[in-house]
C-alpha cells in the first residue's frame, strides 16, 4: 500500500483558511462586544427617561387631584352665589312690588285724604258752635326761651300750651326724614349728621323749638324723643321733670333733641307708656309725629304694616292714657298714611285737646 504524498501547497491552504476562519471569528467577536456595549448603553438611557416620565406622570396625578379639588370648590363656591344672586333678584322684585303697591295706595287715598281734610274743617265749625273748644291758657306766650320765626307765622290757632306738668312728644322714627317712602328709604341709611340735616327733620326741631320757648312761665315739663323707646332728651332725666324757669333745663332738653338723628320705627305704645311713668303724670302731652305708629308693645314679626294693623297700634296706644290726659297733636303728613289725620283728631276730641297741620314753611 502506497502512501498518499503530502505537499507543501496543502498545508499551506489549510493553514491560509483557518487563519482567515478565525480572523473572521475574531472580527465577528469584537463587532458583538461593541454591539452589546452599545445597547446596554442605549438600556441605560431609556431607563432613565422610564423613571424620568414616572416622575413627571406622579407629579401630573397630584397636579391633577388639586385642580380637581380647586374644581370642586369653584363649583361650590358659584353654586352660592347663584343662591346669593335669586335670593337679591327676589327681594329687589319684592321692593319693586311693595313700592308700587305703596304708590296705588298713595294714589287712591289722596281723595280719601281731602275728603277727610274737608270733613275735618266742617267738624271744626261745629265743634266751636257747640263750644267744645277750651279756651287757651291765658299764659300762653310768655316765652321762656327765644326762638326767631318768621313774623307772623310764630303761633298756632288753637294750640292748648297750659297745664302744670307739660309733656312734649317728638317722633324721632325713620319717616321723620322726609314726607315721601322713597326719599325716606334713601335718608335712613345716610351717616347721623346727614340724617339730623334732612329738611323735614329740621322742621320738626324748630316746631319743637317754638314750643318749648313758648311753655308758660313757672311750670314744669319734660321733652321726650321716641321710635320703638322713649327717652327724655336730656340725659339723666328720665321720669322727672324739669323747670321752665331754669334756663338749664329749658336749653340743655332743646340742645339734646337737637342732636338726635331718626331712625327706626315707631312705637306710641312706649311713648305714652313714658308719660304715664312721670310722677305725678303730665296734665297736657304736646305730640309732634307724622303719622300712625308702625309698632305696638313688641317688635313686628313682619318688614311691612298694613294701614290697618298700624291703626290698631294707634288703638292700643290710646288706651294708655284712657282719655285722662289731653293730646295736643301737631302732625307733619307722611305720604301712604291716609286714617292718620282722623285718627289723631278722634283722640284730640276724646282727650279734649287738639289737632293741626301746620304750613310747610311754619314756623
Amino acid at each position: 500500500m502506497s502512501r498518499r504524498k503530502v505537499t507543501p501547497f496543502s498545508l499551506s491552504f489549510l493553514d491560509i483558511m483557518f487563519c482567515g476562519f478565525g480572523a473572521v471569528v475574531l472580527l465577528v467577536l469584537l463587532l458583538n462586544h461593541e454591539t452589546v456595549k452599545s445597547r446596554e448603553q442605549i438600556f441605560t438611557d431609556l431607563r432613565a427617561e422610564a423613571v424620568r416620565l414616572e416622575k413627571e406622570v406622579l407629579i401630573g396625578e397630584e397636579d391633577l387631584v388639586e385642580a380637581r379639588n380647586s374644581l370642586n370648590a369653584t363649583e361650590k363656591e358659584i353654586v352660592l352665589m347663584q343662591g346669593q344672586s335669586e335670593r337679591v333678584i327676589q327681594t329687589t322684585r319684592e321692593l319693586e312690588i311693595e313700592i308700587a303697591r305703596m304708590s296705588r295706595e298713595t294714589l287712591a287715598s289722596r281723595e280719601h285724604v281731602n275728603q277727610l281734610s274737608t270733613d275735618l274743617k266742617s267738624l271744626d265749625e261745629v265743634q266751636k258752635r257747640l263750644g267744645a273748644a277750651v279756651e287757651a291758657d291765658r299764659d300762653a306766650g310768655v316765652k321762656v326761651r327765644e326762638f326767631k320765626g318768621e313774623g307772623d307765622r310764630q303761633y298756632l290757632t288753637g294750640l292748648k300750651m297750659g297745664g302744670k306738668n307739660i309733656l312734649i312728644l317728638v317722633d324721632a322714627s325713620a319717616s321723620m326724614l322726609d314726607e315721601t317712602i322713597i326719599n325716606v328709604i334713601r335718608r335712613r341709611n345716610l351717616d347721623a349728621a346727614s340724617r339730623i340735616g334732612a329738611p323735614k327733620w329740621q322742621r320738626a326741631l324748630k316746631t319743637t323749638d317754638w314750643l318749648v320757648s313758648n311753655l308758660p312761665r313757672n311750670t314744669k315739663f319734660q321733652l321726650y324723643s321716641f321710635n320703638t323707646r322713649a327717652s327724655a332728651t336730656l340725659s339723666g332725666t328720665d321720669g322727672n321733670w324739669l323747670e321752665t324757669s331754669k334756663r338749664m333745663d329749658i336749653d340743655g332738653a332743646v340742645s339734646a333733641l337737637y342732636q338726635v338723628a331718626p331712625e327706626g320705627g315707631t312705637s306710641l305704645y312706649h311713648a305714652f307708656t313714658a308719660a304715664m311713668a312721670l310722677s305725678p303724670p303730665p296734665d297736657n302731652i304736646l305730640l309732634l309725629t307724622d303719622g300712625l305708629p308702625t309698632q305696638g308693645r313688641a317688635k313686628p314679626a313682619s318688614t311691612t304694616v298694613s294701614a290697618a294693623k298700624r291703626l290698631d297700634h294707634f288703638e292700643q296706644a290710646a288706651k294708655v292714657l284712657n282719655g285722662k290726659i289731653p293730646v295736643n297733636t301737631i302732625l307733619l303728613p307722611m305720604e301712604g298714611d291716609a286714617w292718620a289725620a282722623a285718627a289723631f283728631w278722634a283722640l284730640a276730641i276724646n282727650s279734649e285737646g287738639s289737632f293741626m297741620t301746620p304750613s310747610r314753611d311754619w314756623p
